[in-house]
């Protein structure tokens, strides 16, 4: 079984306008995801530095973030961040460019978890809903031109306010998405602005928000979470 998470984690303000990144921590170290996806993991101004300090993660967790490389003091690239176990091994990592009006990207990462390959994608898509759609078709397509399709889960913080439709429609065509419930306010959640997608070669087996009293505090987003058990492939049939 492959626990993954997604949250956007607000810079590390949460509702009472205190930057506490310990908090953030502590709210993954809740959940204990082998795999999670941030947004808004850096600050927004100045050199955007990551908002939860390198030495914080390594010695108040047991995550190790992805090195994307993209920003010196940075954790993420357009605020998109990836941890994993420190046991889980990373074989290749990506910056997926993606068409704004500000700016947006996406980030990729293949790993090995519990001895299984899973692909990852972590964003956080546009107010917009036509440039939402604009960047999911690119996300898709990107996905298509890669050498190798293994399993894959692609998360985030969509922006996208309605049940099924929007770019929700273009990740389904291929993806299924978890039911992981209102995210959106923490306080007092109304929106399934978050959202787990998976390939059809992974089983969804329980989703859900992680509702902890911390979790309501440190962002106004909820974290998200699913089980994911990858699926034995088809047999052929003989001739």
């Amino acid at each position: 079984m492959i626990l993954v998470a997604s949250y956007n984690m607000r810079k590390a303000i949460g509702t009472d306008r205190r930057r506490r990144p310990d908090r953030t921590l502590d709210v993954l170290n809740e959940i204990g995801a082998d795999v999670v996806a941030l947004q808004e993991a850096d600050r927004r101004f100045g050199s955007r530095a990551s908002a939860i300090p390198a030495e914080m993660i390594e010695e108040h967790s047991d995550y190790k973030p992805v090195p994307l490389d993209a920003r010196s003091g940075s954790l993420g690239w357009h605020g998109n961040a990836l941890l994993v176990k420190r046991n889980v091994e990373v074989i290749d990592k990506e910056l997926v460019h993606l068409p704004s009006l500000e700016p947006r990207g996406a980030v990729l990462a293949d790993l090995k978890v519990d001895g299984s390959e899973l692909r990852i994608v972590g964003m956080h898509l546009d107010l917009s809903g036509l440039w939402r759609r604009r960047q999911a078709q690119a996300i898709l397509a990107h996905l298509h031109h890669r050498h190798s399709e293994p399993p894959t889960v692609l998360m985030g913080d969509l922006n996208e306010w309605s049940a099924n439709r929007g770019c929700l429609r273009d990740f389904a065509h291929r993806h299924q998405i978890a039911q992981c419930g209102r995210s959106f306010h923490s306080r007092r959640p109304i929106a399934q602005l978050d959202r787990i997608m998976v390939s059809e070669d992974l089983e969804i087996v329980e989703s859900g928000a992680h509702h902890s009293a911390k979790a309501r505090r440190a962002s106004d987003h909820l974290p998200i979470w699913a089980k994911l058990r990858p699926l034995s492939p088809s047999p052929r049939s003989l001739p």
